[in-house]
């Protein structure tokens, strides 16, 4: 299963006036990150406001020889392909991404694409705090280097929360308390997943050789020689 976690950085919050500056996405693929990403910052073509400046940083200067959303859409559209989009506080960034999409005539991201972690978080943790950061304290994910708001880092840091939203990053270990056992507690765990490209292999030919003689010498009884 593939999914996509995002962030993007804005000139505001009005998709119909304000423009994304920044997105910056990663990939899971069964729920682990799979180290390929996706991060391009974006010419707005309109100034910044002070506002949104404080937030992430992104100035005038630094994004004046930056490509507009229109020359990055199709590597944008490809790198998410149909999969989820993992987002904190969906609605928001869906609705910027369709604002930049209705302005190129493309078509829209239907909501239903969208898993919600500000959603997911407040049916774990009712009354308490859904802020990512707030969630990287509640799960122990470091956050340090979070010193403004940026698209890709907070992806990170978002796929890390999200794992653990979804019961942790060990989801394989599921505790059985026992009942009807005396109580006993034991640890299940599924199979090893298949690897997505087969190791290569370490026996050189002499070592191969040298099994082959050895099990030739134990004779026809040996174990190894039965088929």
């Amino acid at each position: 299963m593939r999914e996509i976690v995002l962030d993007t950085e804005t000139t505001g919050l009005d998709p119909r006036e304000d423009r994304i500056v920044e997105i910056g996405a990663v990939e899971l693929v069964n729920h682990l990150r799979t180290g390929e990403d996706f991060h391009v910052y974006i010419n707005p073509g309109r100034p910044m406001p002070e506002e949104a400046f404080r937030i992430h940083g992104l100035g005038d200067a630094f994004l004046a020889d930056k490509p507009s959303f229109r020359a990055i859409a199709d590597r944008f559209l490809a790198f998410i392909g149909e999969a989820p989009l993992v987002i904190h506080n969906a609605a928001f960034d869906m609705g910027m991404i369709n604002g930049e999409f209705a302005r190129l005539g493309l078509p829209l991201l239907p909501d239903a694409r969208a898993v919600d972690t500000v959603t997911i978080a407040r049916k774990r943790f009712p009354g308490a705090q859904a802020s990512l950061d707030a969630l990287c304290k509640r799960f122990g994910v470091d956050a340090s280097a979070r010193v403004k708001h940026g698209a890709l880092l907070d992806s990170e840091l978002l796929a890390d929360v999200y794992l653990e939203l979804l019961g942790g990053r060990q989801q394989g270990l599921t505790l059985d308390n026992g009942a009807g056992r005396g109580g006993s507690k034991t640890i299940q765990t599924h199979g090893p997943r298949e690897r997505r490209a087969p190791l290569a292999p370490r026996l050189t030919e002499e070592e191969r050789a040298a099994h082959a003689a050895f099990v030739e010498s134990l004779g026809e009884g040996a174990l190894w020689r039965r088929s």
